[in-house]
C-alpha cells in the first residue's frame, strides 16, 4: 500500500509564489506576438451551461446516469471523435447524434462571450496580429457561433474538430490555422487556452502556452505542459499585450 505523502503548512501557497516568480522573469523577456491562437470553449465564450446540458440530455437518452457540472467541466477535454468511443463503446455514433441534435437545438440562445474576449480580439487585430481559432468543438458549430456573434472578422481560420486529421492536442489543426498566415510556429506565436490540452497542443506545435483560467495552475494536473503565463481573464492579456509596446 502507498503512503501517505504529508506537506508541509503553506506548501501550496510557496508553490503559487514561485509560479509567480518564474511568470515575471518570462514577462520581462516576453516579445509581441506576430500571431495568436485561441480556444474558443470557455477561453473568448461561457459555454458550459450549454454543454452540460446536452451531455446530460444525452447520458439520459442512453441510459446513463446523469453528471453533475463538476464531472462535466472535467471529462469534457478532448473532441467527441476521441471521447465518445471511450464512453460509449460501439453505441457512440448514436451517442454522438443525440448529443449534436440537443447542442444545435440550444447553443446560439445561450451563448456567452467573456468579459474582456472581444476586446482582446479587437487590440490584437488593430496591430496586425494574425489570429485563429483551434477548437475541439466541431467545426460547424463553431464557425456557427463565431458568425453569429460576428467574429468572423477577426480571424484568419477557425478550425475545429474533424477538421484536420486529428484534434488537439496534435499539431495538426494548428498546422491548419496558419496555413496562408505567412508565419512559423514558434514562440511568437500564442496559444491561448484554458485546459491543459491546449497546453499540451501549445508545446506540440512550439507555440508559446498561455493559460486563461480561475484556477492556478498545478504540475498534478499540467504535468510537463505547464503555461508559461497564467491569467485570469482576457483582459489582464490585454493590458500585457499594451505594455509590449
Amino acid at each position: 500500500m502507498g503512503r501517505r505523502v504529508i506537506f508541509p503548512k503553506n506548501y501550496w501557497s510557496s508553490i503559487k509564489s514561485i509560479f509567480w516568480i518564474i511568470e515575471a522573469k518570462i514577462l520581462i523577456n516576453l516579445k509581441r506576438p506576430v500571431g495568436v491562437l485561441f480556444d474558443w470553449d470557455n477561453t473568448l465564450v461561457n459555454t458550459w451551461p450549454v454543454i452540460h446540458d446536452a451531455m446530460n440530455f444525452t447520458l439520459e437518452k442512453m441510459g446513463y446516469p446523469l453528471w453533475s457540472l463538476e464531472d462535466s467541466k472535467k471529462n469534457v477535454r478532448l473532441s467527441l471523435r476521441q471521447s465518445f468511443p471511450k464512453l460509449f463503446g460501439d453505441k457512440w455514433e448514436t451517442a454522438r447524434d443525440i448529443f449534436y441534435m440537443r447542442f444545435k437545438k440550444i447553443h446560439l440562445k445561450r451563448l456567452e462571450v467573456l468579459p474582456g474576449a472581444e476586446e482582446l480580439l479587437i487590440s490584437l487585430k488593430k496591430k496586425g496580429v494574425y489570429l485563429g481559432v483551434v477548437s475541439n468543438k466541431s467545426g460547424e458549430n463553431l464557425r456557427r457561433e463565431a458568425n453569429h456573434l460576428g467574429w468572423n472578422q477577426y480571424f484568419g481560420k477557425i478550425i475545429g474538430a474533424t477538421d484536420a486529421k486529428e484534434d488537439k492536442p496534435s499539431i495538426k489543426p494548428v498546422q491548419l490555422a496558419i496555413k496562408g498566415s505567412g508565419i512559423e510556429l514558434d514562440q511568437r506565436v500564442w496559444f491561448v487556452g484554458d485546459t491543459k490540452i491546449d497546453m499540451e497542443c501549445a508545446y506540440n506545435s512550439g507555440c508559446f502556452p498561455i493559460l486563461i483560467n480561475k484556477n492556478t495552475p498545478m504540475v498534478e494536473e499540467f504535468g510537463r505542459f505547464m503555461p508559461k503565463i497564467y491569467l485570469m481573464n482576457c483582459e489582464k492579456l490585454r493590458k500585457i499585450f499594451y505594455e509590449l509596446g
